[in-house]
């Protein structure tokens, strides 16, 4: 069984009607299952995933993500409107899809939403801090750090690699490098 990075996770988080989710297909994938076999197990299991939990795409947001995410192209031709699962619904999900792969991919869900979270708290945070303060230093470095973790892929072939990560928010901008050996 390979464990699941947090950057297979993390490029399948998208953002629809203002809240991160994971489109049923994205899922499937991740747990290493057919798409039809996450939505049994969600029909089969309606009153666990309550208004919040998950959510059916209407035609123009299908439309829209067929054009924004190549990776997902192959939703065009499908009858179906694809379901989108937030954190709670994956946690959830997670209760009903037992196999080893599901535990794995489950703990990598739910930290990579935890990391995405993190660096969305920092950077609501960096604004009321003092510029050039320690405090920032040491929330941009966190942040970095967590971003690296997020981006940078842990089976790196050469004995060492750096990164570099350049962010610009609306209030801060902050370059991080990151150097790492392979282990």
């Amino acid at each position: 069984m390979s464990v699941i990075a947090f950057s297979d996770v993390e490029n399948k988080i998208i953002e629809i009607r203002g809240q991160q989710v994971i489109i049923d297909s994205d899922v499937a994938e991740l747990y290493g299952v057919e798409t039809r076999e996450v939505n049994q197990a969600l029909s089969r299991n309606l009153e666990k995933f309550p208004e919040g939990y998950i959510f059916e795409l209407d035609a123009q947001e299908k439309e829209e993500l067929i054009t924004n995410c190549d990776h997902l192209k192959k939703l065009k031709f499908s009858p179906s409107f694809p379901k989108a699962f937030t954190e709670r619904g994956l946690y959830m999900l997670a209760t009903i899809l037992k196999s080893a792969k599901a535990t794995a991919t489950t703990l990598a869900i739910i930290d990579t939403f935890a990391q995405v979270r993190e660096v969305s708290r920092i950077v609501n945070t960096l604004p009321t801090v003092k510029q050039d303060s320690v405090e920032q230093n040491k929330l941009m470095q966190k942040a970095g750090d967590i971003i690296s973790e997020l981006v940078v892929p842990d089976n790196i072939e050469s004995e060492e690699t750096e990164a570099s990560i350049e962010l610009n928010f609306a209030v801060v901008k902050f370059k991080y490098s990151v150097k790492k050996k392979s282990k």
